[in-house]
């Protein structure tokens, strides 16, 4: 018999989230990515302004986990509130950094990992998964991302793909992290392995926006081979992470869509609680 696990409070739940965030956008160094080095591939947002979205969203994932609790079953209606929230709380995100779409795909992702934990539920990404399944009733009726171009011109699942499959990638990173920990690295380089496990199988809709499926294709092969190296405990793994960063970022391409599946890991660790 599988038990639920203890329910925290949503305020925890929410701070959970933005720490997942906030470690995720600190991570450093990551191959086109913001971090504290610089901008990487971007040219409109810095590490002070993706922290500063991050904390802009708790109000966000903490109406999420006391919507979850409230309405206690992970079905139409609890989909259709946790969407009205998440769309406020894009638009407060937005506020905060002039327009810039920051954690777009992180609301969507971590906030139904949050409601899923308010639920006590024992493996977090078929709960999360369960949610997603059903209609938004509110959605708009014309979607204009980034992601949405990008699933239109190249046939790619994105961010609802992922979630009707179950979150096989949010899974993988999770196991990544805790595989790599296990044989002795470093909390940077299980992080960061757990990014290059992500980038060398997601179709990143982030990537194909900006570089298309040569674009994917780049950033793909050159995280197999980081990892094939030893990962980046290793000097030749480290060496490889290097090449790719620099491959990414001359080329402007951001994994965007890798960083919010290793927030979402990141998240699931930070509620010990393993995707089964």
């Amino acid at each position: 018999m599988t038990l639920a696990l203890p329910i925290a409070s949503p305020g925890v739940l929410a701070d959970k989230a933005i720490q997942a965030l906030i470690d995720e956008a600190t991570l450093t160094p990551k191959p086109g990515l913001v971090d504290r080095r610089g901008s990487g591939a971007h040219h409109d947002m810095d590490l002070d302004l993706l922290l500063a979205s991050a904390v802009s969203l708790r109000d966000g994932f903490a109406g999420m986990a006391e919507a979850a609790r409230r309405i206690e079953v992970p079905g139409p209606e609890l989909r259709g509130e946790l969407a009205r929230i998440g769309r406020a709380a894009e638009v407060r995100m937005l506020k905060v950094t002039g327009g810039v779409n920051t954690h777009r795909g992180a609301i969507w992702t971590l906030g139904l990992f949050t409601a899923a934990a308010a639920l006590g539920a024992p493996d977090p990404c078929r709960t999360a998964a369960s949610i997603a399944s059903h209609a938004d009733p509110a959605a708009p009726g014309l979607a204009l991302s980034h992601g949405a171009l990008a699933r239109t011109r190249y046939g790619s699942g994105g961010a609802r793909s992922e979630a009707a499959d179950g979150f096989p990638h949010a899974r993988l990173a999770h196991a990544t992290l805790r595989d790599t920990r296990a044989r002795g690295a470093g909390e940077t380089q299980a992080r960061l392995d757990a990014l290059m496990a992500v980038m060398a199988s997601l179709e990143d809709t982030c990537l194909l926006h900006r570089g298309g499926r040569e674009g994917l294709a780049l950033a793909r092969i050159g995280a197999r081979h980081v990892l094939r190296a030893g990962g980046t405990a290793t000097p030749a793994g480290r060496a490889r992470l290097a090449a790719l960063d620099a491959a990414l970022t001359a080329r402007r391409l951001s994994p965007g869509g890798s960083a919010d599946l290793l927030a979402a890991a990141l998240h699931l660790d930070s509620l010990d609680s393993p995707c089964l």
